[in-house]
């Protein structure tokens, strides 16, 4: 797949191929089947390529996939730091937005429940004090009375 938003992004800051080519030590023609896709461009060489043209990774990145996320973390052990790109099907990203929008339903659903069971609750808990006060009223006129 060709890397359209790389080429736009090199053209708009004014670079030839040849000069991308010569940053990242490499022949024109290399450069030149990076961006029709041809060749795979790793994830570092996609870092300096961002650092080249001084733009963030995210504006120029593409992959074969539909969808892309882009994580920086910090790994654990050995190693300063771990970049990973991880390719996420659009299908599957539909599927789980639709899972959200799912719950959040639910979510408003029960919210709604959750409040009118407060009021519930509220008129049930004055109705047993009432009715405590109204029993202890009754038990004490009935020790008066007897």
């Amino acid at each position: 797949m060709e890397k359209t938003k790389l080429t736009e992004a090199r053209k708009s800051k004014g670079f030839s191929q040849s000069q991308m080519a010569e940053q990242l030590c490499m022949d024109v023609s290399n450069y030149n089947r990076r961006e029709k896709g041809q060749t795979k461009i790793s994830f570092p060489k996609w870092e300096k390529l961002s650092k080249i043209l001084e733009i963030p990774i995210e504006d120029i990145y593409e992959s074969e996939e539909s969808h892309i996320v882009l994580f920086k973390d910090n790994a654990v052990g050995n190693y300063l730091s771990t970049n990973n790109i991880y390719s996420i099907p659009e299908s599957l990203l539909d599927s789980q937005q639709k899972y959200i929008t799912k719950l959040e339903e639910e979510i408003t659903y029960l919210k709604k429940i959750l409040e009118e069971n407060k009021v519930l609750l509220s008129v049930t808990t004055t109705y047993c004090r009432l009715r405590k006060i109204y029993l202890n009223e009754n038990d004490r006129k009935r020790h008066k009375a007897d």
